[in-house]
């Protein structure tokens, strides 16, 4: 395969366009028609297109459930909370800026730019990683997506009482298939499908939560803005307890986002222009962010005070909200939306990705197609005991358990393009197995990157699951971030 780009030090703007033949350059077992670099003639996102991306991301039913979990559980003022998850939106928009940045430069994928950091064949391990956590959002998004039809189907038959199998009933099994079957044929019609599937999304979704809110509201009336300020605050909670709690809830946050955070480059190296992806970025992250949490907040807040009259502990879930209104029109309305939206999120963060990453570890043998037949089957499995096994950690602790495992691979990544590779890349070089590539490093493996990615998660996951360590857990993708790229810059510089 030959590679065309001009010899002067601006080859790294320009766009690397890779021919059909192998040559001496690179080599069959890295590359295939999906991890080549894109040419700048199908670059065709603008911000719209970014935008929808991060706005299917935020209003999904996971997304609901965790930002009511936080209004819930962090035990401080509705409102402080609101202000922290619209904090981590600019924090994320800021961390995604990074990441994307060179995948729209050079038209690279994911676990190509990984490449860089962890060797040439070292990449399969980041790939890996990413692809794993990636599966398990999809099996929990593919459930949560499952409910909404239940809630729909429920409403139709009445809630019949029937037996349960892996916590699950007979209306809930139909429901899952259901779900997985409807996002393979999307998947199987290809990006140009689940595009069209996105831009319809988002708006529906608004359209149903407004309409939500206004019933809820008018029901609460004059006891709607209390509730909001008031129900969700905790008397325990107070001084350095509330500042702890509001940094938990800007970290979770952003562990919730961390998959795509980290393979933002799949989606950017789509982008017309570093501009395109800095607006769709900003529009669909703090902007969307800030409006889905302004209803969500509401939402859990009046259907407290409508439905369970102050009493008992709050509903996170929306699709609970939506069944006690008693409308099985809405409630159907409410099902076919949902759905639209947590599919939609679950293809472009949860499938897409892994999809590219198991691809990855065997280009020559595996497709792209063939790595989302992968995924599709173990997140079966995943989604299929999200009752019965996973749920009962709890949904925030599963968030940043995950973020914490991919945030040292964050830092590691960002901090090799920007400090140790100095925003150039050389872009055959990450697609050749000689050994005096650029990226061969010893074997193929960046040894260092590796062990800084190691030794970093064993920090960060224990934030979060030792108690001696509860009072960092708000940190823990932070800690992880941090970390991990510290020790990668200190171990290359020791290298020299």
């Amino acid at each position: 395969m030959s590679v065309s780009q001009p010899a002067t030090a601006s080859r790294s703007d320009a766009a690397f366009q890779f021919d059909t033949e192998v040559g001496s350059d690179t080599s069959p077992l890295l590359i295939n028609d999906d991890l080549a670099p894109l040419p700048r003639e199908r670059r065709r996102w603008g911000a719209a297109s970014i935008f929808n991306v991060w706005t299917n991301d935020v209003q999904s039913l996971a997304g609901y459930t965790l930002a009511a979990s936080l209004f819930i559980t962090s035990g401080i003022n509705g409102w402080w909370v609101f202000a922290a998850i619209v904090l981590a939106g600019f924090v994320i928009n800021f961390l995604v800026d990074l990441t994307g940045r060179p995948s729209v430069k050079y038209g690279i994928p994911y676990a190509v730019m990984a490449r860089s950091a962890m060797g040439v064949r070292g990449a399969q391990f980041p790939a890996l990683i990413r692809g794993i956590v990636a599966i398990f959002w999809y099996g929990a998004q593919t459930y949560f997506a499952s409910q909404a039809v239940a809630l729909a189907l429920d409403a139709v038959f009445g809630s019949p009482d029937l037996p349960l199998f892996l916590g699950m009933d007979a209306i809930d099994w139909v429901s899952y298939v259901l779900v997985v079957a409807l996002q393979l044929a999307l998947f199987i019609r290809g990006i140009a499908w689940i595009e069209r599937f996105l831009n319809f999304a988002g708006p529906a979704v608004y359209v149903v939560m407004i309409a939500l809110l206004v019933m809820i509201w008018v029901a609460a009336g004059d006891e709607m803005l209390p509730a909001v300020a008031s129900i969700f605050s905790s008397n325990d909670v107070t001084g350095w307890a509330a500042v702890g709690a509001f940094v938990g809830v800007v970290g979770s946050m952003i562990a919730y986002f961390s998959a795509v955070v980290i393979n933002y480059g799949d989606f950017s190296r789509f982008a017309r222009s570093r501009r395109s992806m800095r607006l769709g970025n900003f529009l669909g992250l703090p902007v969307s962010l800030a409006l889905f949490s302004f209803l969500t907040l509401f939402i859990t807040a009046g259907s407290y005070v409508v439905f369970q009259g102050g009493k008992g502990d709050p509903i996170d879930s929306p699709a609970e909200i939506v069944g006690l209104t008693g409308s099985v029109a809405l409630s159907i309305l409410a099902a076919i939306v949902f759905v639209v939206a947590t599919v939609g999120v679950n293809l472009v963060a949860n499938f897409i990705p892994p999809a590219f990453d198991v691809s990855n570890l065997a280009p020559h043998r595996i497709s792209f197609r063939t790595g989302g037949w992968i995924t599709g089957a173990i997140g079966f499995v995943i989604g299929a005991l999200w009752v019965s096994t996973i749920d009962r950690v709890g949904f925030p602790v599963f968030v940043d358990t995950l973020g914490a495992v991919l945030a040292p691979l964050y830092g590691v990544l960002v901090a090799d393009y920007y400090i140790v590779q100095k925003r150039t890349l050389v872009v055959p070089d990450l697609y050749s197995m000689d050994p005096r590539g650029r990226y061969w490093y010893r074997g193929g493996w960046n040894v260092r990157a590796v062990v800084a990615v190691l030794v970093a998660a064993v920090f960060s996951v224990s934030a979060v699951w030792i108690p001696a360590l509860a009072f960092l857990s708000g940190f823990a993708w932070i800690i992880g971030a941090l970390l991990g790229g510290a020790l990668y810059v200190t171990a290359m510089a020791a290298r020299r």
